[in-house]
């Protein structure tokens, strides 16, 4: 067990597996495998790709952003040039199959349902019994604003602030600045949408 541990790929592969045990087994109990498990599992993929974007933007901001300073000039280059772009590949890949997997879950509950969220419930007349649908979709927007922000802001950014895109020393500081930036948004983004997703799926379902 200790040497299955010890070896991520191995580990989350057969978490994967075992993940898919209980996915199938969820879809014979529930009475097969029609719109509403499908629907489930899409959710499945939204709150695990969920959990790993905003786990690392949780950890830049928490934790990374916020000891940099800290860190003496000569051990700087190993997070730079290993543990950030490492970081940046799962943190831009998880925001896209985050978004994507909850577009799916959206459209299949039928299109219906997904005008209603991405119009705020105006779709049909905003009446008393649509107003979840406003705060529903609020969550959603800001997620797809804060998906855009990462591939549209933070990522280019810090590909110059890194050094994989060869700038000169000004545009490097600003790039890393905007970046940190780029990143503060989506963590004063993070608490409202989150607040949306959660609170909507406990009182509307």
């Amino acid at each position: 067990m200790g040497k299955l541990l010890s070896n991520f790929r191995t580990t989350i592969l057969l978490s994967l597996v075992l993940a898919g045990v209980m996915i199938l087994a969820f879809g014979q109990v529930s009475g097969g495998f029609g719109d509403i498990f499908w629907q489930a599992a899409f959710r499945w993929l939204h709150v695990v790709a969920g959990i790993l974007w905003i786990g690392l933007l949780y950890y830049f901001n928490f934790v990374q952003i916020r000891v940099m300073p800290n860190i003496p000039a000569e051990l700087k280059p190993a997070i730079g040039k290993h543990i950030a772009p490492e970081a940046l590949f799962w943190f831009r890949w998880s925001a896209l199959v985050t978004v994507l997997a909850g577009l799916a879950v959206m459209f299949a509950r039928g299109h219906a349902y997904a005008a209603e969220v991405l119009t705020f419930g105006l779709a049909q007349g905003l009446t008393e019994d649509q107003k979840g649908f406003t705060l529903m979709g609020i969550g959603v927007w800001l997620a797809i604003i804060m998906f855009l922000n990462v591939w549209g802001i933070i990522w280019p950014n810090q590909k110059r602030a890194l050094g994989m895109v060869v700038v000169d020393d000004a545009a490097k500081a600003k790039a890393a600045r905007v970046a940190m930036l780029g990143s503060r948004i989506n963590l004063l983004l993070s608490l409202p949408m989150l607040t949306s997703m959660a609170m909507y799926q406990t009182l509307f379902g």
